[in-house]
């Protein structure tokens, strides 16, 4: 009877989640070993023969193990293969939960949890959309006031939407209000094609951008944050991103403490609910796509200290919203006690 390629796939998952951290999905991890022993597979066939599908190979090591023991470890194999590929196709994935607490003026992460662990940006990407719309301004290469041209391609993206109709325009201004208030994946689509030509040539601006912030674990695909298997981040990548846009100047980071704005004579609210509840709180963005989970890129500003609370993989947006405002007051309060405790220091000496 042909042996099943999850016989050989489970070890290897088992052994690659031994052997180092989680530093992906498991729908990651179980496509890397069947693509890993496909090649394994190609490189034992005949050099002029086309593998069309994955078979195995022999071992060549004998077990001792009994008939009967070795058809209940095949069983157990065959079973737990089958649970690794329901989790691969979405049956009990559950996202990858991370933060980090940073102080925006020096970058120092002042608290972490997988900081590292690659997963999804989500919506957290229009953080990035923005940050080249905002240079691009600075740069004179968009006005405010400009119009924008809404191709067919951007009213065809999934919710959150604006519902901008193909043909008309929209101007700068309110597609900046769009992506801080709405998250309205249209609107990213008009301002990267306006920028990039292309959304898949504004992602390689947007890759590109990451690279020179120190953001060595993301990949852009879309402007957007809706599901692309390709677009790749870290918390740590996100919190590089946020100092960046914190950094922007003042009459442009305004933007991101909106609530709402106007729209064709309809007042359109906004998904950050930190607004106005956490003392300091000004922004940043909110997330969401399944594989994520919730996400939300958080920052307050005390006494002229501002700090920085990303949080990936959230269960509920309460959950998350709850997380990053702990965060942000554990900060304030622990920076502050640093500050007494290094005040009384110096009174001693």
């Amino acid at each position: 009877m042909p042996r099943s390629p999850f016989g050989l796939a489970l070890p290897l998952l088992l052994s690659l989640a031994l052997a180092a951290p989680l530093s992906v999905t498991p729908v990651d991890a179980l496509a890397k070993t069947t693509q890993t022993q496909t090649q394994k597979t190609q490189a034992h066939a005949p050099a002029k023969r086309t593998v069309t599908k994955t078979t195995t190979t022999k071992t060549a090591v004998k077990t001792k193990a009994k008939p009967k023991a070795r058809t209940v470890a095949r069983a157990a194999a065959v079973s737990a293969a089958g649970a690794a590929v329901g989790a691969a196709a979405g049956k009990g994935f559950q996202p990858v939960h991370a933060y980090v607490l940073m102080d925006a003026q020096s970058g120092r992460v002042l608290d972490s949890s997988n900081a590292d662990v690659v997963t999804y940006p989500a919506s957290l990407t229009k953080m990035m959309t923005l940050l080249l719309t905002f240079e691009a301004l600075d740069r004179g290469a968009l006005r405010l006031d400009q119009e924008l041209p809404v191709s067919v391609h951007a009213t065809r993206q999934k919710p959150s939407r604006l519902n901008v109709a193909a043909g008309s325009t929209i101007r700068v201004e309110d597609a900046i209000l769009a992506l801080t208030v709405k998250s309205a994946n249209d609107v990213a689509v008009v301002l990267a094609e306006a920028l990039g030509g292309t959304e898949a040539q504004f992602a390689e601006m947007m890759t590109a951008k990451a690279r020179a912030l120190g953001m060595t674990s993301t990949t852009f695909r879309n402007a957007s944050g809706l599901p692309n298997k390709e677009q790749r981040t870290t918390a740590r990548d996100m919190a590089k991103l946020s100092k960046a846009v914190v950094s922007l100047p003042q009459r442009d980071y305004t933007y991101f403490s909106r609530t709402r704005f106007d729209w064709n004579g309809t007042t359109v609210s906004g998904h950050n609910r930190l607004l106005g509840k956490v003392e300091g709180y000004d922004g940043i963005k909110t997330g969401f796509v399944n594989a994520s989970g919730f996400n939300l890129a958080g920052s307050a500003s005390r006494n002229g200290q501002r700090l920085i609370a990303v949080v990936l993989g959230g269960s509920t947006a309460v959950v998350r919203d709850r997380e990053v405002a702990d965060l942000l007051e554990k900060g304030f309060k622990g920076t502050a006690k640093q500050t007494v405790a290094a005040s009384d220091a110096s009174a001693v000496r």
